[in-house]
């Protein structure tokens, strides 16, 4: 489990620099700069295709760049499409959650937060999923924390999408990781559940200190949640700065009319906060 924040560090906890990746000839990313401080809640933000998704996935070396740096507590994680040596090591410092949930549907929630703990299990512990009864504690103490501990025992096919989600939070929490990535964790969600969800995450960038790096696509979330906000376009970052000053003509000025989708896709969202 994640302990209270201590003294800021000096590091950032994500530098970006210089970044571009492409698709087939298609430009995803465009030389994206981003410097993320170790303890900040930041959303990503942009219409469908503008380079949120690759940005995040390239952050924990699940995509590789063609060009440019990714460093992750000032260690290199990228370099010009080549993964450095310490990758595994970084990325269990990373949870990444994924809009799909990325569960295993046949298994029990307990051992799918088990699941978070892998890249710290001897191998043939993993393959055979023996775990400790250590492990078992504080896997559960990491469901409580999500508010989902009665839900241990059932298949997680049996859970509905925000309680997934939920376990999804629990096992980055398992893994304790430093930096959690979500990629549209609330996409799929009613906005009842996405509220909850977007507390929660709240709630362990505050208290823990957690570094939570989020993509949106409900603008009225951004605003609510994130103070600091980075706009993609195209693939190239048009904004980054405070929330506060991304309202719908700076929006406009960015996406044009495809502003609109953010816009209403927000307005949902604010009747039940």
């Amino acid at each position: 489990m994640p302990q209270s924040p201590t003294a800021s560090s000096t590091t950032p906890a994500v530098e970006v620099f210089n970044l571009s990746k492409s698709f087939k000839g298609r430009q995803a990313l465009q030389q994206v700069n981003l410097s993320v401080a170790e303890g900040e809640m930041v959303a990503l933000v942009g219409a469908s295709g503008s380079g949120k998704s690759t940005l995040l996935r390239n952050l924990n070396g699940l995509q590789q760049a063609e060009q440019g740096r990714i460093e992750i507590f000032g260690t290199a994680l990228q370099t010009d499409g080549v993964l450095h040596s310490r990758v595994r090591q970084l990325r269990s410092q990373m949870g990444f959650i994924f809009q799909q949930f990325n569960l295993v549907n046949r298994l029990t929630v307990l051992e799918n937060v088990l699941i978070g703990n892998l890249s710290q299990v001897p191998m043939t512990r993993s393959l055979l999923g023996w775990f400790t009864q250590a492990e078992k504690q504080q896997a559960l103490m990491a469901l409580e924390q999500v508010g989902i501990l009665n839900q241990a025992n059932k298949r997680a096919s049996a859970l509905s999408g925000g309680q997934q989600q939920r376990v999804a939070i629990a096992r980055c929490l398992m893994q304790g990781a430093r930096i959690i990535l979500a990629d549209e964790p609330i996409a799929s969600l009613d906005p009842e559940s996405a509220r909850k969800v977007m507390n929660l995450l709240t709630t362990l960038n505050r208290k823990y200190g957690i570094t939570v790096l989020v993509s949106l696509h409900q603008v009225q979330m951004v605003r609510q949640y994130c103070d600091r906000t980075v706009a993609l376009c195209d693939g190239i970052v048009r904004f980054d700065g405070d929330t506060v000053h991304l309202d719908d003509n700076c929006l406009a000025s960015i996406y044009g009319s495809a502003a609109e989708e953010l816009v209403l896709a927000g307005h949902g969202e604010a009747l039940v906060v």
